[in-house]
């Protein structure tokens, strides 16, 4: 063969002398780097952005988290840990292999909660004095994490486009889609909010045209979609009255944000084998939902400056 060519026999890929080429030694090089960066990145460590509001104010939108993994190989979680943990309505496959693709490759996204009850205990949402609480084994929970603010509803969308959707058929469920809740201080104007900026075009009001405000005290009313659950003793149903007695290496997990969180009360315990990592460091934040934040970057060049949080930079989490 021409030396123009290089062969399967020498080492290489069939390419052009001259050219950039690759040797199956680099192959294997890089096959070797990239399942190191996955087992770290799989039992090690875990950068993670914040999705949603359920762990306000404790984590708000679009900041980014670092994750101990490697630490829960030999320790069980502990009350009061803030977890990452794997979608747990996600329809998971009956298949051992693919369900171990979608554990750890792709598949369900990533949810943060905090670990309220541990296995084998009672776990208990009461309402007191026209509030919720929660006892475990008997014994009163004091939660000093607890989002303390009311959450306001704002349109995610410009509400006369959204509007103008509703007159063409847009049903109930399509409309609160549209509709986020941000935790929001009443003393402070709109403009100056400590931890969202909202718009006040966007608002959503009421029938006496003001906001429309739900309060962290508030007891939680069931969710419509959630059939209410019974196993002998235990049930829940959304809302912040359940009883659950939990079975080995199962646990009942709460978002900080009890008003605006879809958690354990919806769904039911937790195994074990969901939660993979313990957020330890915030790293920083910014006021966006953008999955990236160089998108908003290049979006937003000089106000992406000004929505980041510079006071939640670089703090640990408890």
């Amino acid at each position: 063969m021409s030396d123009k060519w290089k062969t399967k026999q020498d080492g290489w890929f069939f390419t052009k002398k001259g050219d950039s080429f690759f040797s199956w030694a680099n192959i294997k090089e890089i096959i070797v780097l990239l399942s190191i960066v996955f087992l770290i990145r799989t039992f090690g460590f875990g950068l993670y952005q914040v999705p949603s509001g359920s762990m306000e104010t404790t984590m708000l939108v679009g900041e980014r988290f670092f994750a101990d993994k490697f630490s829960y190989l030999f320790t069980a979680p502990k009350r009061g840990d803030i977890i990452s943990m794997n979608e747990p309505i996600y329809p998971y496959s009956d298949n051992k292999i693919k369900r171990l693709f979608e554990e750890y490759v792709w598949g369900p996204s990533n949810w943060t909660k905090r670990i309220i009850g541990l296995p084998g205990e009672i776990v208990e949402g009461k309402i007191e004095d026209g509030h919720p609480v929660i006892y475990i084994n008997g014994q009163k929970l004091d939660e000093p994490y607890l989002n303390k603010y009311p959450l306001i509803g704002v349109y995610k969308v410009d509400p006369s486009r959204l509007f103008q959707h509703i007159r063409k058929g847009c049903s109930d469920v399509e409309f609160l889609q549209n509709i986020t809740f941000y935790s929001y201080d009443p003393d402070v104007s709109y403009q100056n909010q400590i931890f969202y900026r909202i718009n006040p075009k966007r608002v959503v009001l009421g029938k006496d045209n003001q906001s429309i405000l739900l309060w962290p005290k508030d007891a939680m009313e069931s969710y419509e979609q959630v059939e209410k659950m019974h196993q002998e003793k235990n049930y829940w149903d959304g809302s912040d009255v359940f009883r659950v007695e939990l079975g080995k290496d199962e646990y009942w997990c709460m978002g900080d944000n009890r008003r605006g969180s879809k958690d354990c009360r919806c769904f039911g315990p937790i195994n074990r084998r969901l939660i993979h990592g313990r957020i330890l460091f915030l790293i920083w934040s910014l006021d966006s939902d953008e999955s990236w934040w160089i998108v908003d970057l290049i979006k937003h060049p000089i106000d992406f400056w000004s929505r980041i949080r510079w006071g939640r930079c670089l703090r640990m989490m408890h």
